[in-house]
C-alpha cells in the first residue's frame, strides 16, 4: 500500500464556511446593538460621575470590620445550607435526568423539563418569592439559594454522567444487576468526583449570589450593604466589597485546591 495514501491529511477546513459565520454573528451584533438603542457616548459621558464615586468610596472604614463580621458570617451560614442541600436534592434528579440511567425518554424529559423551568427562575426573583412567603431574613435566602444550587448541580452532573465509561454500565447489565446495583457500581464511582468538584464551584457562586440575595431583604451581608447604599455610606459599602472579596477568594483557592485532588 502507499505510504502516501495510507496516511491523509485532514481536509482544510472550508474558508467560507467561517466567513459566513463571522458575518451572522455581525449581524446579530449589529441588530442586537439597534435594538436596546445602546449609545456609548453615554458611558463616556458618565466616566466623571464615577470618578466622584471612587472619590467618595475611597479610602474604606476599616473600623466598620466589627459591624460587619456577623453579616458576613451569616452569609457563609447561607451558602453553605443552601449548597448542601440543593445538592443533596439533585442526586436523584440528576440520575432521573440521565439517560444512560434511565433508558425511559418520558423520565428524563420530564426532569429535564422541571429542571430547566426552575433555572429559567433568576435568583433574586426567587428570593423575592422566599421574602413574600417566609418574610425578612436568612431563611428566605436559604431556599432560594437551595433552588439556585439545585439547578446547577444537576445541570452539570447530569452531563457529566452521560459522559462516563459505558464498559461498567454494559458489564452491569449483562449480569443482570438491578438499578440501585447498576447506579451504585457503575455509575456512582465513575460520575462522585465531578459532583464534588461541582458542589465546591456551586459554593463559590452560592457566597457570592448570597451577598446579593440580602439587597431584596433575604438576610445576609446583603442587607447591611443595602442599608448603607441608601444611606450614601461609601466608605461603608467599600468595606463591605472588599471583605467580601476576600472571603470569595480564600473560599475559591480552597476549593480549587479540593478540585485538583480529585480530578
Amino acid at each position: 500500500m502507499n505510504q502516501s495514501n495510507a496516511f491523509k491529511l485532514p481536509p482544510k477546513p472550508s474558508r467560507l464556511k467561517f466567513i459566513v459565520i463571522y458575518l451572522i454573528l455581525a449581524v446579530l451584533y449589529v441588530v442586537s446593538y439597534i435594538g436596546i438603542k445602546a449609545d456609548i457616548t453615554e458611558l463616556w459621558e458618565g466616566l466623571p460621575n464615577m470618578g466622584n464615586l471612587l472619590a467618595q468610596m475611597f479610602p474604606p472604614d476599616f473600623a466598620y470590620f466589627k459591624s460587619i463580621l456577623k453579616p458576613m458570617m451569616e452569609t457563609l451560614k447561607m451558602a453553605i445550607l443552601g449548597t448542601v442541600l440543593g445538592s443533596l436534592l439533585a442526586i436523584p434528579f440528576t440520575l432521573l435526568a440521565a439517560r444512560n440511567v434511565f433508558l425511559s425518554r418520558w423520565i428524563t424529559s420530564s426532569t429535564r423539563f422541571v429542571l430547566n423551568f426552575i433555572r429559567t427562575i433568576p435568583d433574586l426573583l426567587l428570593a423575592s418569592i422566599f421574602v413574600a412567603i417566609a418574610g425578612l431574613g436568612p431563611l428566605a435566602g436559604v431556599c432560594a439559594l437551595v433552588f439556585f444550587s439545585f439547578g446547577i448541580v444537576t445541570k452539570m452532573t447530569y452531563e457529566s454522567v452521560e459522559t462516563i465509561d459505558p464498559g461498567p454500565l454494559e458489564a452491569m447489565t449483562a449480569v443482570g444487576a438491578n438499578k440501585l446495583q447498576f447506579i451504585g457500581f457503575a455509575v456512582v464511582p465513575q460520575a462522585l468526583p465531578a459532583f464534588v468538584a461541582y458542589v465546591l464551584y456551586t459554593f463559590e457562586v452560592c457566597v457570592r449570589a448570597s451577598a446579593i440575595l440580602g439587597l431584596v431583604g433575604a438576610g445576609g451581608i446583603g442587607m447591611v450593604l443595602k442599608t448603607n447604599l441608601d444611606l450614601f455610606n461609601y466608605p461603608h459599602v467599600t468595606t463591605i466589597i472588599l471583605f467580601t472579596l476576600l472571603l470569595v477568594i480564600i473560599i475559591d483557592s480552597v476549593s480549587a485546591s479540593i478540585r485538583e485532588r480529585l480530578l
